[in-house]
């Protein structure tokens, strides 16, 4: 038996996972406010022991304990993390003092790959690629049946460079991706889309402005809204130029896509982003195939991943 712990910018979750990957307990609760790496350390580490308790097993006869953290680390320390202030942080070995069992640490878009890997879509494959549509982007990818982690700062996807001189990005750079066909990206583009088009349905779909999600320009695309459909195509060619990009240097077998945007209809995303897939990559060419797909487990991807890391590394 395997703890997965996914880390994320709003709530820590626990599963307790077994040898085919199923989960068989499952534990949340709210980040919080951080209050420094050993309060950090002890909530994670209460977090797996009941989980595993839950599942009616002892904390210590836990295989090993895994983390999927949101930034870049080695298997036993954090390097970085933007969202939550952790720097060079051991936290492989202040964990182990409070579970007593290994613990590996991974960042959290290659867990999400690693579970959809084993138990979701990327079943069977040799080389799978994921990547994962949120507040940024990011992506993970199993190479010939390993993590391709590259001391923890592979995967980095949503920081190449897709219009250059484009809009600003966190991390310091003009025209990354993850500024274009990120959630957070699709939502500035359907805010300046609504302030051209006061008569566009996307002021119905998101309470006059101030409820606009990712989905706000999907949602009024149904509806026939031309000025969302416009904003969708454009959206879909953006990821479109990521997704062809890493389709070019991986050539995976299948390339999945997640995150809460990687949940819109297929008319209006997948079909299109692989119809420019099959004629703008490589491969296609030399009578290869592209597969780019919607990924299956959904917030289950990062816990189950976690737990499964000794496989891949």
């Amino acid at each position: 038996m395997y703890i997965g712990l996914d880390v994320g910018g709003t709530n820590l979750r626990a599963g307790l996972v077994d040898e085919a990957g199923r989960l068989l307990a499952v534990r949340k609760i709210p980040l919080g406010e951080f209050q420094g790496v050993e309060p950090f350390a002890k909530t994670l580490a209460s977090l797996a022991a009941q989980a595993a308790r839950d599942g009616g097993i002892s904390p210590g006869n836990l295989a090993y304990v895994g983390v999927g953290i949101p930034g870049a680390t080695t298997k036993e320390e954090i390097l970085y993390t933007c969202n939550i202030p952790m720097k060079n942080v051991p936290l492989a070995r202040l964990l182990q003092s409070y579970l007593d069992v290994p613990v590996l640490l991974e960042n959290d878009a290659n867990c999400a790959a690693v579970g959809e890997y084993f138990c979701g879509v990327g079943q069977g494959t040799k080389n799978f690629a994921l990547v994962t549509l949120g507040t940024g982007i990011g992506g993970g990818f199993i190479l010939n049946e390993k993590l391709y982690s590259a001391g923890g700062m592979a995967g980095e996807v949503g920081h190449m460079v897709v219009e250059k001189g484009g809009a600003p990005c966190t991390c310091g750079r003009r025209g990354c991706w993850e500024t274009y066909a990120s959630a957070t990206g699709l939502i500035r583009m359907t805010r300046e889309a609504m302030e051209r088009d006061k008569s566009s349905r996307l002021w119905e779909e998101s309470d006059g402005g101030t409820a606009v999600t990712g989905r706000t320009v999907f949602a009024a695309a149904l509806r026939g809204d031309k000025t969302a459909k416009a904003l969708c195509e454009t959206y879909v060619s953006y990821l479109a130029a990521g997704v062809v990009n890493l389709l070019n240097i991986f050539q995976p077998e299948v390339l999945a896509i997640g995150g809460g945007i990687g949940e819109a209809e297929e008319e209006l995303l997948f079909a299109p982003l692989r119809e420019i897939a099959n004629r703008e990559s490589y491969a296609t060419r030399c009578g290869g195939k592209v597969s780019v797909v919607r990924a299956k487990l959904g917030g289950d991807a990062g816990m189950i991943g976690a737990a499964l890391l000794e496989r891949v590394i």
